[in-house]
């Protein structure tokens, strides 16, 4: 695992470190999915006794970051780390952030389910739903990567992230046609099209945020940058389409 030997005493000691960090982000990274999963389901649902609850629960996962955070610097002030113990520090630092940020989505997701609930839905929630599925699963896995210093599986998580693109696209231009056909002073349609727009653009960080994590992933186990290394995939693939 990645997590380095330093003497029998000392390794035990980092291993407890580690195990405890783990525990603790891998309970934020599974709030912060079931905020912004249930803030979804809220639209869905029409329910806002479940918006008010992923709202309210925004406040924990602000907590459990701020608790991770003293958590590692202990362990910096404590243990001294080598340079590869302290990428695995410094990459939990950077992925609570993230991990935050994705429970703050949440809540605007659901702020804006209490809105568009009070209107009946202007159609069929189809592809909303479908991005939630993908964004719950970039994270499950982001996390997963995280946990088992898998840089392959941090790899795909980053290319999913256009799934997510390609369905807020076609959310957008869906929303665009119906603002563009209703009638004139209708203002109740303009503002449930750009709630639903603002929920799809929200799911869409939710996915940025979790290749975020991948990425930093692939820095902590292998020391190198994946963005670089996919665009160079990419770039191939495309030259060996053309030829």
């Amino acid at each position: 695992m990645f997590w380095k030997k330093n003497g029998k005493v000392e390794s035990l000691l980092y291993s407890a470190d580690r195990a405890k960090i783990l525990s603790m982000v891998r309970e934020m990274g599974s709030m912060a999915s079931e905020a912004f999963s249930n803030a979804v389901r809220s639209l869905e649902e029409r329910n806002d006794a479940l918006a008010d609850e992923v709202i309210r629960s925004d406040d924990i996962i602000d907590d459990l970051e701020a608790s991770i955070d003293q958590e590692c610097l202990s362990s910096i002030a404590m243990r001294q780390p080598v340079r590869e113990d302290l990428r695995f520090v410094f990459a939990v630092l950077k992925i609570i952030t993230d991990l935050e940020r994705i429970g703050d989505q949440g809540v605007n997701i659901a702020k804006k389910a209490k809105i568009l609930n009070r209107y009946p839905l202007l159609k069929p929630l189809v592809d909303i739903p479908k991005m939630k599925v993908i964004a719950t699963e970039m994270v499950a896995d982001s996390l997963k990567a995280f946990e088992e210093d898998d840089t392959a599986l941090a790899e795909a998580i980053c290319l999913r992230d256009e799934e997510l693109d390609i369905l807020y696209e076609n959310i957008f231009d869906e929303l665009l046609l119906i603002i563009g056909n209703k009638p004139q002073g209708d203002q109740a349609t303009a503002q449930c099209a750009a709630g639903l727009l603002w929920v799809a653009r929200h799911l869409a960080r939710i996915g940025d945020h979790a290749t975020n994590v991948a990425e930093r992933v692939f820095f902590m186990v292998k020391g190198e940058r994946l963005k670089p290394l996919l665009e160079e995939k990419r770039k191939a693939l495309s030259e060996s389409k053309g030829g």
